[in-house]
Formats: C-alpha cells, structure tokens, sequence
C-alpha cells in the first residue's frame, strides 16, 4: 500500500469519527430538549388543574365513579353475605352459620392404586393420584405420578332448597366447612381392610348432611354416600337436588394432538349399548376446542375421559338431566381439557341415603368390564362393524399373553401372527382365486385383441364383457376373489387403528429403539414443523409407509397380470406412490405401536404372498383348469353370481336394443 493510500485510509477515519460524534451530541441535545419538554408541560398541566379544575371534571368523576362502584359491589356482597347468615340463623339455627366460617382442612385415603386427598371445604375429592402410572418424560428425572386433575381447579357443589314455613334458601355445599372425626380403617364383608372417611355439616340438632367416602383394596372406586339425616321437614316438597363438578386435566402424553383428540366427555344412556361422546368442538376461551350439551332425559354416568384415564360418576339410579361440557387449552399450556358438568339427582323425602360412585383410574377394557356398568364402553373400539374384533380377539389374546411376556414388542407379533392364522383359510381360497386369473390371462389378453374398441365403442364393450363372463364360466374363475383379502383385512385394519392409540396396555411400554409405544417415536426433530407431518421424523412410521410401497407394488403387479384393462396404468401413481406417502404423513403422529403392528402385517403378508406364488406353480395350474375343462366338455355349471350377472348383461343388451329402435323410428 502506498503512502498517499494511508493518507486516504486516516482521513476517512477521522471524518466518519467526527460525524459519529457530532451526532451523538446532536442525540444528547435532543433527547435533554424532549424531557425538558416533557416537565414544562408537566408543571403547566398541574397549574391549569389547580387552577382550572372544571376542564378536568369528567377524568375525576370517572375515576371516583370506578371507585364508588367497586366500594358499591363489595359492599353489595358484604350485604348479601349478611342477610344470607341471618336468614340461615333465623330458619335452621346458627350451627350452620357458623360452619361458614372455618379453616380448610385435608385428609387421605388410599390402597395399593391410588391416593385421594379430600376437603374439609365443600366435603370433596381435591386430589387424586394414581401409583402405578406417570406422566411423559423424555429425560432421566424422576418421574411424576399421574394426578386426574389439577387440585387447584377442583370444584365440587351440591346445591338443594330448604324450606322452613313461607322461606326458602338453598344451600351449596361449597360455601361450608364439614367436620369429620378423620380416615377409619375396617374390615368389610370381603374380610379386607378398607379406609372409610365421613364428612358433616351439621343443620341443627340431631340434623346434618353427611358424605362419606369409602376406598376398598386394590380398587378405583370410591363409594361416595350422600346422606341427608333429620332433614325431613325442611326438604319435604324438594324433588330433586343438584351436583357442578368441575375440573382441569393435564397434559399427561408426549403428545398434545392424540391425547387431546382422545380426551372429552362422554355419557351413557340407560340400557344404551354405545356411549355419547361430546367430540372435539370449536374455538374456545382456552383457545382450543370447544363443546357442550344439555342432555334433556335419564343418563347412567358421564365420565371426564382422558385418552388413557377418566374420571367417572356413576348415579345411584341415573341422573335426570345434565350439562356438560369442557373447553379445550392450547398446546405447550400443560393442560388438555377444563371439563365441567351440572347435573340433577331425583330426591325422595323417603330416602335418607344415596349411593353414588367415582371412579378415577386407567381405561383398560378388562378392568373396567368387571364393575358391570357399562364403564367400558369409554374405551375406543371403534363401531359396531369392527368392535367386535377387539372386544373377541384382541384384547382376549393380549391379555393371556400378558401373564407370560412382558414384551409387548413381541406381544404384538404373536398378536398378528394370530390373527393371520385366524383368517388363513379365506386368504388361500383367495390367493387360489387370483392365481387362476393368471393361469387364464392369455385368453383375456386374446379376448380384449379381438374386441380393441371395447373401451369407446359400447357394443364391443357389451360383447367383450359377455366373451369374459363366458371365459370366467368355462374355467370356474370369479373375478371378486381376488378382493377377499382386502375385505377380510380391513376391518381388522381399522380395529388395530381404533384400540392401539388408547390402549393403557402399550403406555410406557419401550421395544427397541421405541421408548413408549403408546406414542410417537421421535429419532429426529425439525426446527420447523410440517403441515400434516409434525416437527419430527418418526422411524417406525418410515419403516412402515416404504414396506408399504413394497407391498402395494407387489399388490399392483399381481392385479396387472390378472387383468390387463387399460386403466390400470392409470391407478399406479394412487397404488404405488400416492398411499405410502399419505400414510406416512398421517401416521407420524400416532403411536409407534400401530404403526409397528401395520410393519408386520405388511411384512408377514409380503412373506405369504411369495410363498405361495413360488409354492404354486401356474403352468401346473392351468394344465390342470384346462384337463378339467375338457373332461366336462368344455362346459362348467354357472354360479349365482354368473347368472346374476349374466341377467343385468341380458337387461343392459334389451335396453340398448329399445333405444337403437327410437333413434331409429325419429329419424324416419
């Protein structure tokens, strides 16, 4: 570099030095001018309030107005709260005023399964822990055990009418302290040790209303006694009284999509053999999904269902009407559902004892079965069409082999070598259905070069169906065989795709590099996510949509030999790329379990279908179609279905025959 080059560099330096720091002294400048600004007009404005304060009358009269209103309202409640005492002194004494007034206190009881925590405030369940399961967690720490809900959102309200002559008051039992003499432990009718708790609030002398909660071992169901002792004539023209429950579920899954698509709320008619269920709804003020329902007529139990637990209340007889209802929260929040429900209890002036149940534990089919009151039917099974493959085969066989493996990874296998067994004769009747479309298809291929126009011109169309029904008949071919597998797949397909997500059996249950397969299997996460796809690589879903591309093309290639229509080429693009990828995109997000479960069907039918195309030879085949043809003269019986189709063919020839008359008669 040259001098006069430095010379150049130094000068440029010092002018961009000087403009930078005349700039921050003009910014200094400016910035002492803006609060000097700002306190003159500060000052001003304090002497023109002083001195003019009407101009600034409607600021303060707002400003004492918002405070009057507060004072009005507080003073509003202090009052109500008043009259309301006092009318509760003047009519049933002041015992129960005084249980107004008091500390919150907890007690618990618990067996093997579960913890409860319960209130003094209200007399309710304020806490619920399950033992033997825990929540999500991707690192090392400790893990945290299921809570039902978040014990700050616990409500739990029964509200009845007490009439004492001309006045009426109507008490919620979340306005009072209950008094208890704490957890006894006895022996039942079992012979078992159970924990009982019974929770007062004391009316008047000799009077009181009493829950009492009872936990046996070994047991999710909580007896839950609402007495009403001594308080016949207050309540003698009461017809029914009223229970609000309402409550906040967590997030308990890794993730938020499946379990909020699992969690909602559902209910059950008398003797009804499918259960409601409120659905995923619209936007709501969580800024999830929204819905609720008013059920006008008798229902049995509602449950707060989760996607592996709920929390359920089972009437003594039905509750007579109800809303329900919850409100969804936004991913990431911690929560999944804030449920809440107010139902109606018929009341008998009679009747000093209402038993109710809860029932807060897992969704497990088996389990749930054993009470007798419909609880299993929160579990999803799917419709009537498909249930019936979960109810009968595979939860009966998952829980036998449970007692022998702990491997669920090789539960599900033997599951689904099971299952292939179960429908192996129908698959061979299939496979031997399609293998004989192949021994004929020099024929079809001569059929369709001897009616080319048979795809545009509609009488070759008619006489090449009637040479390929003729050719079907001469060999003893159906067409329809080669759909049975699907048919006979499908339901079972959709059954897995219903049970597997939600069953309790799979949570927490790790196979290879699948830690939970109850979820999704994350190996790789995105900085970004993918519409349809999510923010993660699923390895199992992978692995399962290629094997899927193999086994659709094996699929393609035997419909192609089968058949040589030309719209077949036209369905390759949909076979062969288009459901692999649309599977993959969809199954990311579900668990690895289902998933896996759909690997080794594929796997095992891609392995039965070679088998069984190098263990049946079709040169053999056909030479035996062709010697059978020629022993019966070349004639074969026709099936119903051949006739049936035959008919419609000889009906479809009638009518174009009629509408080739009326063409021609309008053109004379």
């Amino acid at each position: 570099m040259d001098k006069k080059s430095i010379v150049g560099f130094v000068l440029i330096g010092l002018i961009l030095f000087g403009y930078s720091w005349y700039q921050g002294k003009q910014s200094e400048k400016a910035r002492e001018a803006y609060f000097a600004a700002q306190r003159e007009q500060y000052i001003a404005d304090s002497i023109d309030r002083a001195e003019h304060p009407e101009k600034y009358m409607n600021e303060i009269s707002e400003e004492l107005a918002s405070e009057a209103r507060t004072e009005a309202i507080a003073n509003h409640q202090l009052e109500a709260k008043q009259h309301f005492q006092s009318e509760l002194t003047r009519n049933f004494g002041e015992e129960l005023v005084a249980a107004m007034e008091g500390e919150e206190q907890f007690y618990t009881i618990e067996n093997e399964v579960v913890s409860i925590t319960l209130s003094s405030r209200g007399g309710k369940i304020y806490d619920v822990t399950l033992k033997d399961y825990f929540r999500y967690s991707d690192g090392e720490e400790a893990k945290e055990p299921i809570k039902m809900f978040d014990p700050a959102t616990a409500k739990f309200d029964l509200g009845f009418y007490m009439r004492r002559g001309y006045s009426e008051t109507k008490l919620n039992t979340e306005n009072f302290y209950f008094t208890t003499s704490g957890v006894e432990s006895f022996t039942d009718e079992d012979g078992q040790q159970s924990q009982r708790i019974a929770l007062r609030l004391p009316m008047d002398e000799g009077a009181y209303l009493e829950f009492s909660y009872t936990l046996s071992p070994n047991d999710y169901m909580v007896d839950y006694d609402v007495r009403f002792v001594g308080m016949e004539e207050w309540m003698h023209n009461a017809t029914s009284f009223d229970i609000a429950w309402n409550n906040t579920s967590y997030q308990n899954e890794r993730g938020y999509q499946n379990e909020n698509m699992y969690t909602t709320v559902s209910y059950l008619f008398p003797d009804d053999r499918k259960v409601e269920k409120l659905g995923m709804g619209q936007i709501g003020k969580r800024g999830g999904g929204s819905r609720s329902e008013s059920v006008k007529t008798e229902f049995e139990w509602f449950a707060f269902q989760q996607q592996f637990f709920s929390s359920i209340m089972i009437a003594p007889d039905c509750f007579s009407n109800g809303e329900l209802g919850f409100d969804t929260y936004k991913p990431g929040s911690g929560y999944i559902k804030d449920y809440y429900a107010s139902v109606s209890v018929p009341f008998d002036a009679d009747k000093e004892s209402y038993n109710f149940k809860f029932y807060y534990g897992p969704n497990k089919y088996s389990l749930l079965k054993e009470y007798d009151l419909g609880l299993e039917k929160v579990v999803q099974l799917g419709g009537r069409l498909v249930s019936w493959v979960n109810r009968l085969i595979v939860i009966p066989v998952f829980d036998l082999l449970s007692r022998f493996i702990s491997n669920f990874g090789l539960i599900i296998l033997l599951l689904t070598l099971f299952i292939k067994l179960l429908i192996f004769p129908l698959t061979y009747k299939s496979m031997m259905s399609s293998a004989k479309m192949r021994a004929i298809r020099p024929e079809m291929m001569a059929i369709q070069a001897k009616y080319p126009k048979a795809q545009t011109d509609q009488q070759e169309m008619m006489k090449s169906q009637q040479a390929t029904m003729e050719l079907y008949k001469k060999y003893g071919v159906s067409p329809m065989g080669g759909c049975l597998p699907m048919l006979i797949q499908f339901p079972v397909l959709i059954a897995m795709f219903r049970f597997f997500p939600t069953a309790i059996e799979l949570r927490g249950q790790s196979f290879l590099w699948m830690k939970d397969l109850s979820t999704y299997d994350s190996v790789l996460n995105l900085p970004f996510s993918i519409p349809w796809y999510g923010d993660h690589v699923s390895l199992m879903a992978l692995i399962m949509a290629v094997t899927l591309f193999f086994y659709t093309k094996l699929t393609y290639k035997e419909q192609e030999q089968q058949t040589a229509a030309p719209g077949m080429a036209g369905m390759k693009f949909m076979m062969l790329y288009f459901t692999p990828i649309m599977m993959l995109m969809w199954m990311n997000n579900y668990a690895s379990g289902l998933c896996y479960y759909y690997f080794v069907s594929q796997m095992l039918t891609i392995i039965q279908n070679y088998a069984f195309r190098y263990g049946i030879k079709e040169d053999k085949l056909r030479a035996k179609m062709l010697a059978k043809v020629k022993a019966n003269g070349g004639k074969k019986s026709k099936s119903k279905w051949q006739m049936r189709l035959e008919e419609a063919q000889k009906q479809q020839e009638a009518m174009m025959r009629e509408r080739e008359r009326r063409q021609y008669r309008s053109k004379r």
